[in-house]
């Protein structure tokens, strides 16, 4: 027996050493991981001596490190298969273990999975051993620095499952985990403060002796047990911290070096625990209030070195500060009530808390940002108002409000002017970007350390400008004239200092950060959701002098540079909301525009110009922004703006995209002024397109033949006249909708009647030309016209370098230069010709902007009622959109369906389905099922998915081009599961009953079933699976969707599921019945295998439940298909049908279904399991630390050692 002992123990003592070695050959490593399998699944006798054999310290220190791993698997997941007597055996030699390892030489990594096994025993046999264990670990813990250290690293793993979600530890196990730990913290807390305090002072007293060695074991030990302190900082009871001297003695460490950062973890977990609301609400405060008072001490310390000696702090001090600024932040975010009614202690608290925004290291003044931004945000909300029915309630919740109030306007109290000035000197500095500042501006903002690129961990620069942009905006509606004179007081500066010099591209950007700051500053002080109507007077004329007068010197500005009028136009439509109130204004400004966008050059097509046409552009979009922002106070100009329109157009002095964008701020009027404005309005604007669009002449010529769009291409003008009628027809759509106060107010005649889209009497001539166009478009990609297209043609139906570039998430690509080649192998030569790029982008990008605003205007008119589908020719449509889908691109796909599918979906009336759906829908569920499949297939089982976006032109390595396709066809499986959705949703399934989720299953009643024929008129999931040319596609998306390793699509997908499912229950179709119960039923249990679908598994395991639950009595392939699973029998499916009778909780139920499902599977429903991976804890807090203790090799318990879990 002993040599068959010894061989075991060195047959996986050579495994181990094998899975290990990088050197071993991959089957060599295969075969040892399997072996370990092994012996970890076999006898737990056998798995629990080899266990304990291997850890002595005649092994190798990774041999011992797994054999804990192993031990730990053992505790964690085979206890219960030891007899009781066993179990004690192995608790106690797990004790003698600790004493074993306490010694100088073991590595940390052995210590820590010494402590770690203890708590897992602990954590398994519950409160009875532990209260048998502390006697003996505070005996252990007295013998000495390194029994000490032992003890504060179980000490710290102990609670880990309080801490950390695990579901291996059931509800009702980590109740009395807690329970018991709760219990024993007057014993745990007093020895954890003993051994900081004891441990600190010898740390000190050997230190002085130069006993270095002892010292360094001593300071470890007050290491593991600040870290033990903090695993109990997150649950135990604040009072108790405070009663046994944990908060005091975290307190005093942060005045050491050497220790303060991990203290310092202590307060950054205890800052934001919520107040109680039951009788140790006192001294919980008491408690906060002592942490205040500590970490305002320490911040008083450093803020006043930083205003006396700042040079002689260095990096340390500065990382130290900002991890007390981030304590106070969490703080002051959730417990500032414990001291809002200490006069002395707030004031002083928000003082330091301005201190550390205004500082000029960016990682503290960000901490900071973070507080003052949630402190504003809070302050600023108001209550909202609640009806109640009863008296008393609502007198207890008025008083509540009133109390909460009352307490807000405290605080604000003590946020004074000279508060508000300070946050927006320094919120207005921190707006600029290291990179745009120039070399001598730096100098004179010295030291302030600007946002740069280079640092990290604080998000991007456009996250981090718009919370200062918020608080901004809630400081000006708090103050709104202190806001209102510094913004307007730093731009006149600003500007004054430009007309004194030339201005530079740094120079703009300052100007263009405060046009964003006044564009906050104006919107919080007038905005209709702010409080100005309800100011006092004087508050309102103060405002409207300072906005007045910035306004008069903007207006004075003869700016005409381009980069110049660009900033000037967006600095007077930031005055948008102040022309709401002073309407007298509007026409002053609106002239200043025409004069700005008149000063600016107009040619059509030069590159000299691009900045000029660019400037055009922003100031006939800073018309719009006025038109959304004055409402009606811009309504009295409506006529000057239209004959300056006009005359602009008779003198040729307006491009057609600016005349697009001058019309859209004229729609965004018109929806202010009511209907009948509204229809003039596009009637003026859109006959001279009808007149124009509906010509059969450009039709014939560009659109009936194959070739056609080849000539319009090369004739630009036409080509983008084209190109802007169909965006002012998507721009007409999205604007032309009515605000419900007008329809109320224009139809209140005739009561009960729909008023008709202003659009409807459009959408008959805009659409039929728009559905030639895009047929004509899509047929470009078909084999037949791709082969005769010219080389420029074919490239620019191929993915352009920003496509490409944005689905690898890199930056701006580089021109490519050379030859083009062809997936056929021709070539397009770029060098031959200076035009051919720019040529072959305009071909692209108008091909590109067709498609966008043509799927945009189709998807768009289905909103406007029934009009699109009584006015339009559904074999027109059916035939524009998927007569070529067989040669479209993935992305093309994904687009049509996201842009025109879904909302034709989503607004096709129910009497019309029949018409409709089939033929639109039918084409593309057969195409998509098909594509999807295969490149599912490859991807799988090549590596490479094989889209057709990519078969044009290569550009970089295959791993970039792999990952494109991957992207591509995610997209595209998304898109379509998100249809199936959308088909699935209730407004299109409203007589689709829903299940009974009491638990209860009443057995239906076989005569009340009710035909499918029944829904197919309510309900679209009944309409599809009654025709098969739409259902079988569409069902086959649904099964092979759960084995595509893609998460996202299974959650989408998973509402259609359900739906059939339903559906199944409800009715007496055969085929859907064993549809649901065979194949469905199979194929979830199927994607329950793949971890991808770990984030929708209670729903798929809900799913599960339902298919048994209801349909076992009416078909036998529920339990065949359980059956069916290797690891089960009979007798485990009867007790699993016994335990869901026993239960009306479907909670409970899909917890035996998912117990039954791992069981049948033999846990190898990764979806599942992976919900179960065990939490590392290493010796060091969660943030990021230098630390001194050897890193600790981890070899996972699972399926695989080593390089085989990649191989």
């Amino acid at each position: 027996m002993e040599d068959s002992s010894s061989n075991t123990v060195n047959n996986v003592a050579r495994a181990i050493a094998t899975a290990l070695d990088w050197s071993s050959t991959s089957d060599a490593r295969k075969e040892a991981v399997s072996y370990l399998e092994y012996i970890k699944t076999g006898d737990v006798r056998i798995l629990a001596n080899t266990s304990f054999l291997l850890v002595k310290k005649d092994w190798s220190s990774e041999i011992r490190l797994h054999a804990f791993k192993m031990l730990q698997h053992l505790v964690r997941l085979r206890w219960e298969e030891l007899s009781p007597t066993e179990q004690r055996s192995f608790a106690n030699l797990t004790i003698d273990l600790m004493s074993e390892i306490a010694n100088p030489c073991e590595e940390w990594a052995l210590k820590s999975q010494t402590a770690a096994l203890v708590a897992e025993i602990v954590r398994r046999e519950g409160l009875n051993l532990w209260q048998e264990l502390l006697p003996s670990l505070i005996s252990l813990s007295n013998k000495g620095p390194i029994q000490a250290e032992l003890v504060s690293m179980m000490l710290r793993w102990l609670p880990e499952d309080i801490t950390v979600h695990n579901e291996d530890l059931e509800g009702d196990r980590r109740r009395l985990l807690l329970r018991g730990l709760t219990q024993s913290l007057p014993e745990i807390l007093p020895l954890l403060y003993t051994l900081l305090e004891r441990h600190f002072g010898a740390a000190l007293s050997e230190a002085s002796r130069h006993q270095l060695d002892i010292a360094k074991q001593h300071a470890a030990t007050v290491t593991a047990t600040l870290n033990a302190v903090n695993a109990y900082a997150e649950w135990a009871p604040l009072p108790d911290l405070a009663k046994y001297g944990i908060i005091h003695g975290c307190g005093f460490l942060l005045s050491t070096p050497d220790f303060r950062l991990h203290a310092c973890e202590f307060f950054k977990l205890v800052s934001p625990r919520k107040r109680p609301v039951d009788a140790s609400t006192s001294e919980f405060d008491s408690a906060m209030n002592h942490i205040f008072q500590i970490l305002m001490n320490i911040s008083r310390e450093f803020l006043y070195r930083c205003s006396s000696t700042a040079g002689t702090i260095d990096e340390s001090e500065y990382e130290f500060a900002e991890y007390i600024c981030e304590s106070m932040v969490s703080l002051g975010s959730s417990n500032l009530q414990c001291i809002a009614d200490d006069n002395n202690i707030l004031p002083l608290y928000l003082q330091q808390m301005l201190g550390f925004f205004q500082h000029f290291k960016l990682a503290i003044h960000f901490q900071s940002l973070l507080f003052w931004l949630g402190l504003m945000r809070d302050q600023m909300s108001r209550p909202k108002v609640i009806a109640h029915s009863a008296g008393d309630a609502s007198v207890v919740s008025g008083s509540k409000s009133a109390e909460i109030e009352n307490e807000k306007n405290k605080i604000l109290t003590f946020v004074n002017d000279d508060f508000c000035s300070a946050i927006l000197d320094t919120s207005f500095t921190r707006m600029l970007k290291r990179e745009k500042v120039l070399p001598e501006t730096a100098l004179s903002l010295r030291p302030l350390e600007l946002w740069s690129d280079n640092f990290e961990g604080k998000g991007e620069f456009s996250q981090y400008r718009s919370r200062l942009l918020e608080l901004i905006r809630f400081v000006a509606s708090y103050k709104p004239i202190i806001a209102g004179a510094k913004v307007s007081e730093r731009i006149i500066t600003i500007i004054k200092n430009f007309l004194l010099s030339t201005v530079s591209a740094q120079d703009l950007a300052v100007l263009e950060n405060m046009q964003l700051a006044l564009e906050n500053v104006v919107g919080a002080v007038f905005d209709g959701a702010s409080n100005f109507c309800k100011a006092s007077t004087e508050v309102q004329h103060a405002s409207c002098r300072i906005f007045e007068g910035l306004l008069q010197q903007l207006l004075s500005l003869k700016w005409t540079e381009p980069a110049l009028v660009e900033v000037l136009g967006h600095y007077l439509d930031a005055f948008g909301p102040f022309l709401k109130y002073f309407p007298d204004a509007v026409g002053i400004v609106i002239n200043k525009l025409f004069e700005l966008l008149t000063s600016l050059p107009f040619v059509i097509k030069d590159a000299s110009t691009l900045s000029a046409r660019h400037a055009r552009l922003q100031v006939c979009m800073s018309f719009i922004r006025i038109a959304k922002a004055a409402d009606k106070s811009i309504l009295p100009h409506m006529k000057g703006i239209a004959d300056t329109m006009a005359s602009l157009q008779r003198e040729g002095c307006l491009l057609r995209g600016e005349h697009n964008l001058l019309g859209e701020a004229f729609l965004i009027m018109a929806s202010a002024a009511g209907i009948q404005q509204q229809q003039e309005v596009l009637a003026w604007l859109l006959e001279p397109l009808s007149q124009q669009w509906t010509q059969l002449e450009w039709q014939n010529r560009y659109l009936s033949d194959p070739l056609g769009l080849v000539h319009l291409c090369s004739e630009t003008q036409v080509m983008w006249s084209i190109f802007h009628t169909v965006t002012f027809f998507e721009k007409a759509l999205k604007r032309s909708g009515m605000k419900k106060a007008n329809w109320n107010i224009e139809n209140s005649s005739t009561p009960g009647s729909t008023p008709s889209h202003p659009m409807t009497s459009h959408v008959s001539w805009m659409l039929p030309p728009l559905l030639k166009l895009l047929r004509s478009v899509h047929s470009l990609w078909s084999p037949s016209m791709s082969q005769a297209l010219p080389g420029e043609m074919k490239a620019a139906l191929t993915m352009s370098d920003v496509e490409r570039f944005s689905l690898l998430g890199e930056g701006n690509p580089k021109l490519l230069k050379g030859a083009l080649t062809f997936a056929d192998g021709s070539q397009l030569d770029m060098s031959k010709e200076r035009n051919v790029e720019t040529n072959l982008t305009e071909i692209r990008n108008w091909l590109k902007g067709i498609r966008d605003g043509g799927y945009n205007v189709l998807g768009l008119s289905t909103t406007i009622g029934d009009s699109f589908f009584k006015l339009l020719d559904v074999q027109s449509v059916a035939v524009a959109l998927t007569e070529n889908i067989q040669s479209m691109d993935f992305r093309h796909i994904r687009q049509l369906v996201h842009s025109v599918l879904i909302p034709l979906v989503k607004n096709c009336p129910s009497e019309v389905w029949e018409v409709w759906l089939e033929k639109v829908l039918s084409p593309l569920f057969l195409h998509a099922q098909k594509v999807l499949s295969q490149s599912w297939a490859s991807l799988l089982q090549e590596g490479r998915a094989k889209v057709p976006d990519v078969h044009g032109i290569l550009a970089g390595s295959d791993l970039r081009v792999e990952v494109m396709e991957e992207k591509l066809l995610r997209a595209l499986t998304r898109e379509m599961c998100t249809l199936l959705s959308v088909i699935a949703s209730p407004p299109l399934n409203s007589r689709l009953p829903s299940l009974d989720q009491s638990g209860h299953v009443n057995r239906l009643d076989m005569s009340s079933l009710k035909t499918l024929d029944t829904f197919a008129s309510s309900s679209l999931v009944g309409f599809l699976f009654r025709h098969k040319g739409l259902a079988i596609p569409a069902l086959l998306i649904c099964l092979e969707a759960f084995t595509w390793t893609d998460g996202e699509a299974v959650t989408k997908i998973s509402s259609f599921c359900s739906a059939l499912v339903v559906l199944a229950i409800s009715t007496n179709n055969v085929e859907l019945r064993e549809f649901v119960s065979k194949d469905l039923f199979s194929a979830i249990i199927q994607g329950l295998a793949l971890e991808s679908n770990a984030i929708i598994s209670a729903d798929m395991v809900g799913l599960c439940r339902e298919i048994f639950l209801y349909l076992c009595d009416r078909d036998p392939a529920p339990r065949q298909v359980l059956l069916s699973l290797p690891n089960i029998n009979t007798q485990d499916l009867i007790a699993f049908e016994e335990a869901l009778t026993k239960t009306a909780s479907p909670k409970e139920q899909k917890q035996h279904m998912k117990s039954l499902l791992l069981l049948a599977t033999g846990n190898k429903l990764k979806a599942l399991t992976a919900q179960k991976s065990v939490n590392v804890i290493t010796n060091v807090s969660t943030r990021p630390r230098i630390s001194t203790n050897a890193p600790e090799s981890v070899v996972d318990e699972g399926d695989v050692v080593g390089l085989a879990a990649i191989i």
